[in-house]
């Protein structure tokens, strides 16, 4: 074992200076692709927002519809009973084929 006492060297090499550099470059250029990726994303999300808000008022309009069709085929159901009870005849239950 040497009994010699470790120690450090005033100068720094340059190949270390190098290194601290391109990592220091990299590291700014990582946050500055990290920044872009977050912007687009960010517009991605406003149109898709928009877009959803578009389909949520036709769902709605369709339910709407769907709603006034069921009422129609309601009223539409009570007149023919209506109709077949004039003429004595049982209420109708659907499409019956004939025996």
């Amino acid at each position: 074992m040497s009994n010699e006492n470790w120690h450090l060297q005033k100068s720094v090499p340059l190949t270390l200076v190098f290194a601290l550099l391109i990592q220091a470059v990299a590291l700014v250029w990582f946050f500055a692709e990290l920044d872009n990726s977050i912007t687009a994303n960010y517009t991605q999300v406003s149109k898709h927002e928009a877009r959803i808000e578009s389909l949520e008022v036709n769902v709605q309009g369709q339910a709407v519809s769907l709603a006034r069709i069921d009422e129609n085929i309601r009223h539409i159901r009570t007149t023919v009973d209506r109709v077949l009870l004039v003429d004595n005849q049982p209420p109708f239950d659907g499409l019956r084929l004939e025996e």
